[in-house]
């Protein structure tokens, strides 16, 4: 459940910075090809980029850490009766789900079922499917006629204008964005990003068909066919978008090409998005690795512990925490009796029950010189109490037998993870 949480709560930040970098930035610009291409980029990045994952630390430090198998609790443990609010949540989010792929779905069948139906006709390497219940519209390969007059000069804008829907694969683009929708159903925004992209789709076509016929005779024939019916959501409808806006934008000047360098501006925002959403910085310091410690003769025979890194020999203080060691610190009793150790002081947080919270908390601590555990931290939770229970285990618990290195006693870091787990 948090995976599919994050994943969303990521993708809608994703959706609100990109919708308003377009409307900002970019929606009143002429260049509309460049315009599609942000948008589905855009588009793309809400449904990929939340699953990315991106190391910026030293891969070879990445693991160092010694951790121990992990402690199970809550075996046995029986979850209170009733649906929690996360549970609710997720059913409700679950059926607007089914509903939006079911629609898509249909959307898709539908006209592929009607068009085995139909008249078809080859037209400049395309197909055109003629029937009287049909609106003008484009649907991958296919053009949609109520009737087929070759002669008519209506009819020959109408056909260019969705060629140019079919050579630029249009559908496709809608395919993407009713998947988006169907995922992203509870975000007003995406509904949003659905229209801008059928206006740039309506917006090229235009712009193609008023390259080879007048502005104006254009612009009557959208006005006389204007109708309510908006079509299939997978078609590319001639008549189906705010016709004022269209005429609007064909009569607009041209953007000129300094107006361009705005799409530099699409590099930085895409590469904040990937920092921001996809990259997983460590900041600590590299630590050295068990094979750069030395031991180091001192002029009056006594020796001291160095670091080697890179030729140069480095000074190891006695705060100094290691990652890994010779020797590794021992709990009293060994595993078995860390294990019963765990056994008997952790429970299952009331709160974690009630709301039928599981998962792994991973805790690190330090265990100093003289076995006392310190530092004690949370890298991965779960919430619902369980964190702070297994801090307060692990602070609790008795000292160690210090960990050694180079025969000597030494403070090293140890990552336990503990699964919190409902039967």
């Amino acid at each position: 459940m948090k995976i599919l949480f994050n994943f969303l709560l990521e993708g809608s930040l994703i959706l609100a910075i990109g919708w308003v970098f377009f409307k900002l930035v970019l929606e009143r610009l002429t260049f509309f090809d460049w315009n599609r291409t942000v948008l589905l980029s855009l588009l793309t990045m809400v449904l990929v980029l939340p699953f990315l994952s991106f190391k910026l630390n030293n891969p070879d430090s990445a693991m160092l850490e010694y951790t121990m198998p992990t402690f199970q609790v809550g075996q046995g443990v029986q979850t209170e009766s009733g649906i929690t609010w996360q549970e609710a949540l997720l059913g409700v989010y679950l059926v607007g789900l089914f509903v939006g792929l079911v629609k898509f779905s249909l959307g898709l069948a539908k006209p592929i079922f009607q068009l085995q139906l139909v008249e078809k006709y080859d037209y400049k390497g395309m197909k055109l499917a003629v029937h009287p219940s049909f609106e003008p519209a484009s649907f991958f390969n296919y053009i949609l006629l109520p009737k087929y007059d070759p002669e008519d000069p209506d009819q020959k804008q109408i056909l260019l204008h969705e060629s140019i829907h079919v050579s630029k694969k249009h559908t496709w683009d809608l395919i993407l964005i009713q998947l988006c929708k169907a995922v992203f159903w509870f975000n007003p925004l995406v509904y949003s990003f659905e229209k801008s992209l059928r206006e740039v789709h309506e917006y090229q076509a235009d712009q193609g068909v008023t390259q080879s016929y007048s502005q104006i005779d254009y612009s009557r024939l959208l006005v006389k066919l204007v109708a309510q019916d908006q079509g299939w959501q997978l078609m590319n409808s001639f008549n189906q978008f705010q016709t004022k806006k269209r005429i609007v934008m064909m009569n607009k000047t041209k953007s000129n090409e300094a107006q361009k360098s705005r799409f530099l501006l699409v590099v930085p925002m895409l590469a904040l998005m990937v920092f921001v959403f996809a990259c997983e910085q460590n900041l600590d310091d590299e630590p050295i690795k068990p094979d750069q410690i030395v031991e180091v003769v001192n002029e009056d025979g006594s020796t001291d512990l160095k670091g080697l890194v890179n030729g140069r020999v480095t000074e190891i203080s006695a705060d100094e925490i290691f990652d890994i060691v010779e020797v590794q610190p021992l709990p009293p009793g060994g595993m078995e009796g860390w294990n019963a150790y765990l056994a008997s002081n952790l429970t299952y947080p009331a709160q974690a029950r009630q709301m039928g919270i599981e998962g792994t908390v991973i805790v690190a601590f330090v265990i100093n010189t003289d076995g006392s555990i310190q530092d004690v931290e949370i890298l991965r939770g779960v919430g619902a109490g369980c964190d702070a229970e297994a801090v307060r285990v692990i602070q609790n618990a008795p000292n160690w037998e210090p960990g050694k290195q180079r025969n000597r006693e030494v403070r090293t870091r140890m990552r336990l993870p503990i699964r919190f787990k409902l039967s």
